[in-house]
């Protein structure tokens, strides 16, 4: 009889615990969420003609990341600087932000549009003309490139 109680009782802390866990991964699986979609620049997933389309409707010029799969500065900025929130917060109220893979998709006939010469290359293009406004080579810290994207929105007012 002691047995089987103390056996019963193993039993309903062993279901504690299982639901204990399964409740805190379900709270980090929803925070993490959040988190990640309020903070950061926000890249449209659409055709070039799209965003070019976009950026006329809203007014805006357009932020184009241009990257490679095998760029590690690339892959730092991804990481590091695009999701910093202040910068988000600018870049996504300022610009239509845009990422290209220069190797596929539209890319390769961009890069012949807009030429790179190295990576990442970071271009700030009005939609009107399609011309470049401004534009940076190479890793950019959140501050530097936040400072780039202001100097080009003082820009904007000739162009747009």
């Amino acid at each position: 009889m002691f047995y089987n109680y103390q056996l019963t009782r193993f039993n309903r802390c062993n279901q504690y615990f299982k639901m204990r866990n399964i409740f805190l991964v379900l709270f980090l699986f929803v925070s993490v969420a959040g988190f990640s979609q309020e903070a950061g620049i926000i890249f449209e997933h659409d055709s070039w003609n799209k965003v070019i389309q976009k950026a006329k409707a809203e007014n805006k010029l357009i932020f184009m990341d241009a990257y490679t799969s095998w760029c590690g500065p690339c892959k730092a900025m991804q990481a590091r600087v695009f999701p910093d929130k202040k910068l988000g917060t600018f870049f996504n109220d300022n610009f239509v932000n845009v990422k290209v893979d220069m190797e596929s998709g539209e890319g390769p006939a961009l890069g012949l549009k807009y030429p790179v010469r190295g990576y990442p290359t970071l271009f700030f293009i009005d939609p009107k003309s399609g011309k470049i406004v401004n534009q940076a080579l190479g890793y950019k810290s959140p501050e530097q490139l936040l400072q780039i994207g202001e100097q080009t929105q003082s820009k904007k007012k000739g162009t747009i």
